[in-house]
């Protein structure tokens, strides 16, 4: 494990106004969240494990809607000791932990997002529909190892959408789009996205927000990693979709519904 220079435990401070705008948004941009030296860090060891264990090997064509959005690897901190010191750290806890208002939070899964230079849109959808879990103290931290700007494919949110909480089993699809993407014109949602983000700005959204991202346009790798967080003291759900029932098997070992949400698999961080 290096020793270099991200210091995972040190805090990060969020003004009050920053956590009002993000109770009432559903999301939001916090600048800085590591410096350019810890983000070219761990873009390093991010991008070397997800090139190792990414077994996405179709062309672009012969992937459907959800394959060509990005590469998608996850649970990197259960191989690689260098990744569980970026998913475990206190830093980007504390901040989920702030902008949910509550003590502590233990970590759902990690997940390199890359999307590649051609790689199609992202289509509306909730991240909170795949996870059995009887809470909505949920939070996605989404932060690019790279510098980006919206050709790239950056995450755009309909803000104040997570008030309407679940909206139906609708996985990351042509439908999903179809759907959600009405409801946030009907519900005229502002739809809003960075210009640019900087290597170690990192978005958070709640798990009801509705969010998608545009294909990348240009000719480099979109990097991202997310580190998805939930409160402590939330227990299993009964699963109301497969991806549910999918998601209980693996990131929650296999947990019966009503069991609080403290495996192996799930550290207090």
């Amino acid at each position: 494990m290096k020793t270099g220079l991200f210091l995972p435990d040190q805090y990060y401070a969020i003004s009050d106004d920053a956590k009002a705008a993000y109770r009432d948004n559903g999301h939001i941009l916090l600048r800085g969240v590591l410096t350019p030296a810890e983000a070219g860090e761990s873009r390093e060891y991010i991008s070397r494990a997800a090139a190792r264990y990414n077994t996405e090997t179709r062309k672009m064509e012969d992937r459907d809607t959800y394959g060509k959005a990005f590469l998608q690897i996850m649970n990197l901190w259960r191989r690689d000791p260098d990744v569980a010191r970026f998913t475990l750290a206190k830093r980007f806890a504390g901040i989920a932990a702030d902008l949910m208002g509550v003590d502590r939070v233990r970590i759902y899964h990690d997940q390199a997002l890359y999307k590649e230079p051609s790689g199609g849109p992202t289509p509306w959808h909730q991240d909170q529909y795949y996870w059995p879990v009887d809470t909505d103290r949920t939070v996605t931290m989404w932060m690019p190892l790279v510098d980006i700007s919206e050709e790239m494919g950056m995450l755009t949110f309909a803000s104040g959408s997570h008030e309407l909480g679940f909206l139906g089993n609708m996985a990351i699809s042509d439908e999903s789009e179809e759907v959600l993407s009405r409801i946030v014109q009907e519900r005229g949602y502002p739809v809003t996205r960075a210009t640019t983000m900087r290597a170690g700005d990192a978005t958070f959204h709640a798990g009801w927000t509705l969010h998608a991202a545009p294909g990348n346009s240009s000719d480099r790798l979109r990097e991202v990693m997310t580190v998805i967080y939930v409160a402590d003291g939330a227990r299993v759900t009964t699963p109301v979709n497969t991806h549910q029932e999918a998601d209980r098997q693996t990131w929650l070992m296999g947990l019966e519904p009503g069991q609080w949400i403290d495996s192996d698999l799930n550290p207090l961080v």
